[in-house]
């Protein structure tokens, strides 16, 4: 074997189990161990197992029976083409499922992983890593094509559009729910360039707080989100996925209350009163309530505080003061935005949903409100509470005194000047250029540097604990021990992948539409946001290609349709992003200076008028929009009807036995002669003939019928007509 294939060939392995047992008494690790073989053996998958790191087997999966698993790919055709997914019914005969259609990579690591994980009586192990009797299985992954990864990484590099044949490739590795998160970055990146060039003639020749660009801006969010309903369609037709969300995979944990069975379908059906559910989803509004309470308190507190410290504040220590505030926010908003998101995540558990689409879309709306109150309450309280009330507010901040009165020198240092309070008119600007450029910037390095130096850092401590055991006499960490030389680089590579996080695609969602509200909201106060978010996005299509290969584990591939309910909040935030930039462009008409803390000055009327007039504008563009697109054909939609078309001929073909849809032969009349006019007079004889019979008698052919409507035409044609002729 060439040297290091170890890290080029993945030795046909699908799956790797890793299974711990190191708070698990020897007995029952030999016993759990054992079930698991049987459970994997059960479903025609083969096994081999090796040592891993800390009292860890790994356990290596590969396809058994080939007959068992082909007979897993019709059985999931089957379902697809049941519930609408697939226009045409698979072959009947199992073993040409795969003749006939090919199986992609991200396909068979589906099936295989639906079989370790899918219910007994599914036909699947029922694996559920740490649940159960499995809980000392503690993950289950497929590996990494290093070729491929490197191949993907290096093309990428030297690309600014992706084509869709790239998006193809992706979904053929990591399946669609992956697919469709690169589609939309990719779209949104594209759709930047035209209001990162916009945004950058407004920032030169408009200035900021610009009711153009405000226009614009709305127009151009609402045309992209009404764009990416459409190209969800078009792509989940092209990848034979649309409609796929209605197979809905029910959860291991639904409680039902009763068993009834279906009047219609005659099955028997486990329930939870819907009213029941209602009355557990109420709950929401009070976690709202109190988690807006919680984060916008702390986020209030640090707001004033700064403010006190960078405005009112004038001794010594000022410079260094000022990020306090930064400090209080970096560390305890993190803390209670994870302990707030394990309530929601009980609440959500609480809510009892059946299927596992449910209940991530419950979760996902609970995350988002908690996402909405950390990314854009600090803006709002800017633009809306300092800005017009600020000289009223202001004055109240001494009891803000505390943070710097160690460093102040006397008491007036700490009190609002006597000439009275005047607002920091780039404030505003300022803390849109830190979310918007600052903040990606750090993130990118949290995303990308910190996953490298905590891996290296745990690899450092290993390697330490190896060599302090091997100092006292043991046999440090004993992994190489069984290890064959041929296999040495293989295993090391799946031990290291073994102790990578487990990539969440939702994370990355939840950054991508947080980023869009920024730009619906609040662009209009800088206009030279969408050209920070092009350069950031054409990098995070690169660094999420590199964390999915380098830094996580290969993700199980999942099939979806869409973007779930982060489509929701894409549409929400453009129907908000209409209110907010036209309330803040009327705020900050007078130059771009605002109300400079004085509510009188703002005329209620006129605000409220203008969020009125601006909604309703977002409302008769988005119907707008969405017409017009409705009316543009796209491959999707062209690729559709052509499989329609081809199932409903080749139905027709099998049923009728020729080509339906050709012409039809020419009807050959019968000649009426004396023996067939005898014929027929006979036959009236013998049966008894009413009016239709005489009525369907008097022509005989086509061509009597002609003769007869032309004497009437010439009777009842007009005297002029006959004159003419």
């Amino acid at each position: 074997m060439a040297p290091n294939s170890g890290l080029h060939s993945n030795y046909d392995v699908d799956y790797v189990l890793t299974y711990r047992f190191t708070d698990t008494n020897n007995v029952e690790a030999r016993d759990g161990f054992t079930a698991l073989m049987q459970a994997l053996y059960r479903v025609g998958l083969a096994t081999e197992v090796r040592n891993g790191h800390n009292c860890c087997l790994l356990v290596f999966v590969k396809v058994g029976s080939k007959k068992r698993f082909a007979y897993e790919v019709y059985r999931s055709r089957v379902k697809d083409w049941l519930h609408g997914v697939r226009a045409a019914e698979p072959a009947r005969e199992t073993q040409n499922t795969l003749a006939g259609e090919s199986l992609t990579e991200a396909e068979r690591l589906r099936i295989i992983h639906h079989l370790i994980t899918s219910p007994r009586e599914d036909g699947g192990a029922g694996i559920i890593p740490k649940e159960g009797p499995w809980k000392n299985v503690e993950s289950i992954f497929p590996l990494h094509d290093h070729t491929f990864n490197k191949e993907w990484i290096k093309k990428w590099s030297t690309m600014t559009f992706l084509r869709v044949e790239d998006l193809d490739q992706i979904r053929d590795r990591f399946g669609e729910k992956v697919a469709y998160y690169f589609a939309f970055t990719q779209s949104y990146f594209a759709f930047l360039v035209f209001p990162a060039a916009f945004g950058f003639a407004s920032w030169v020749i408009l200035g900021s707080f610009s009711p153009v660009y405000a226009l614009v801006n709305g127009l151009w969010c609402v045309t992209f989100v009404e764009y990416w309903k459409r190209q969800e369609v078009d792509l989940g037709v092209r990848w034979g996925v649309k409609g796929v969300s209605g197979i809905q995979q029910k959860r291991r944990n639904f409680k039902h209350e009763k068993v009834v069975r279906d009047p219609v379908t005659g099955e028997t059906v486990q329930i939870f009163p819907s009213t029941k559910r209602l009355s557990r989803q109420l709950l929401q509004v009070p976690f709202a309530f109190l988690a807006t309470l919680a984060l916008g308190t702390l986020i209030a507190t640090c707001f004033g505080i700064e403010i006190f410290l960078s405005e009112v504040y004038n001794g010594p220590g000022q410079s260094l003061l000022v990020f306090l505030p930064t400090g209080l926010l970096t560390t305890l908003v993190p803390t209670l935005t994870t302990m707030l998101t394990s309530v929601a995540t009980r609440l959500n558990d609480y809510e009892n949903w059946e299927t596992h689409e449910n209940y991530e879309s419950a979760l996902t709306q609970k995350i988002f409100v908690l996402n909405f109150i950390t990314s854009y309450l600090p803006i709002f309280l800017t633009a809306f509470v300092y800005v017009p009330f600020g000289s009223l507010i202001v004055p109240y901040l001494d009891i803000f005194s505390l943070t710097a009165r160690p460093f102040a020198q006397s008491e007036k240092q700490l009190q609002t000047p006597s000439t009275g309070f005047v607002i920091n008119p780039s404030r505003l600007k300022k803390q849109v250029i830190y979310f918007t450029v600052t903040a990606q910037i750090v993130n990118f390095a949290l995303e990308t540097i910190m996953p490298y130096v905590k891996r290296q850092g745990f690899s450092k401590y290993q390697q330490m604990k190896s060599e302090r055991a091997a100092k006292k006499g043991g046999a440090g960490s004993g992994l190489t021990i069984d290890d064959v030389p041929e296999e040495a680089e293989f295993l090391k590579r799946v031990r290291k992948e073994a102790e990578l996080d487990v990539y969440d695609v939702a994370t990355d969602l939840r950054e991508m539409v947080v980023q869009f509200g920024y730009l619906s909201l609040f662009s209009v106060i800088w206009s030279l946001t969408p050209v920070s978010f092009i350069v950031n996005n054409w990098v995070e299509l690169r660094s999420d290609a590199v964390k999915i290969c380098v830094e996580m584990q290969r993700p199980t591939p999942q099939r979806a349709d869409s973007i779930g309910p982060w489509l929701d909040s894409l549409q929400f935030l453009t129907w908000l992003g209409s209110i907010t930039t036209a309330a803040l462009a009327y705020l900050f008409s007078n130059d771009g200076m605002g109300p400079d803390g004085i509510p009188a000055t703002i005329q209620g009327w006129a605000l409220l008028l203008t969020i009125f007039f601006s909604e309703h504008v977002y409302l008769i563009v988005r119907w707008a929009v969405r017409l017009a697109i409705s009316k543009m054909d796209s491959p999707g939609m062209e690729k559709e009807r052509a499989e329609r078309f081809t199932v409903r001929k080749r139905y027709l073909q099998d049923a009728l036995g020729h080509d339906v849809l050709d012409v039809p032969p020419t009807h050959q009349e019968e000649k009426i002669t004396r023996e067939t006019l005898e014929e027929d007079a006979r036959q009236s004889t013998l049966r008894t003939s009413g009016p239709q019979d005489h009525f369907w008698s008097r022509q005989r052919s086509w061509e009597e019928s002609a003769k007869v409507g032309a004497n009437l035409i010439e009777k009842m044609a007009p005297m002029e007509s006959k004159k003419e002729q």
